[in-house]
């Protein structure tokens, strides 16, 4: 009785969030909870300095200066273009035939009189025989398509040791009553951030990039919570 009355509270409690979102658009992430928030607001932004502020100087507020992200708190554009295709075509075949007779119809005599012995239509002229065949084909084959266009301001929430950058992004769009969500996390060099300030996918290490959405369209696209449940206990 117990573990019914559990099983019922736990559906219920998981059902709560969905309950509160019917009728209404899905509600945006705070950004002031994120990592992206936390290293800019303990950063200060670089300013020109008064005198120092020449056209000519080098300063990352001049006309001329460098403006890439290098420290932490800084914003870089990430530029995601994935247009991805494969496809593999195997095919493996495989067969061996083999047969072997062994007999003896001439040993001092003996077959002769062991033939009289044996029943009817036995001889010792073909005392073994064995054949055999084996044969095995396998194909298989893999299509893949993907292609994504994005891109996403990005932030620096880290400077390592080596200098390597940590940067960290994430939008949210909301159309109607479904919300878009993006995000980018990896390690980029400074180096490889071009002089417009951008930097393309195929640069940031240890990339995790995740685009999908929550929303009246994706609820319906996704099983019942009971039906989920049915397929990891059912064994069959």
């Amino acid at each position: 009785m117990r573990s019914k009355a559990l099983i019922l509270f736990l559906i219920a409690t998981a059902s709560c969030g969905r309950l509160e979102d019917v009728g209404r658009a899905p509600a945006f992430g705070r950004a002031e909870t994120s990592d992206e928030f936390r290293a800019m607001a303990g950063a200060a932004m670089p300013l020109g300095r008064g005198a120092e502020g020449s056209l000519w100087s080098r300063e990352r507020g001049s006309l001329l200066g460098d403006r890439r992200a290098v420290q932490r708190g800084d914003i870089l554009t990430v530029v995601i273009e994935i247009d991805d295709r494969a496809e593999i075509s195997n095919s493996t075949g495989r067969s061996r035939a083999g047969s072997d007779s062994m007999g003896i119809p001439s040993l001092f005599g003996v077959p002769e009189a062991a033939d009289k012995l044996l029943p009817d239509g036995a001889s010792l002229a073909e005392a073994v025989s064995t054949s055999s065949r084996s044969s095995y084909q396998g194909d298989g084959s893999v299509a893949r398509k993907e292609k994504l266009t994005l891109r996403i301001a990005a932030t620096v929430v880290e400077v390592m040791t080596n200098g390597v950058l940590r940067i960290e992004g994430s939008q949210e769009v909301r159309v109607n009553f479904e919300l878009r969500e993006l995000v980018v996390r990896g390690f980029v060099r400074p180096e490889d951030i071009s002089r417009q300030n951008v930097i393309t996918y195929d640069k940031i290490a240890g990339a995790r990039i995740s685009y999908g959405g929550r929303g009246q369209i994706t609820d319906v696209q996704q099983p019942r919570l009971g039906q989920q449940i049915a397929d990891i206990v059912l064994p069959f």
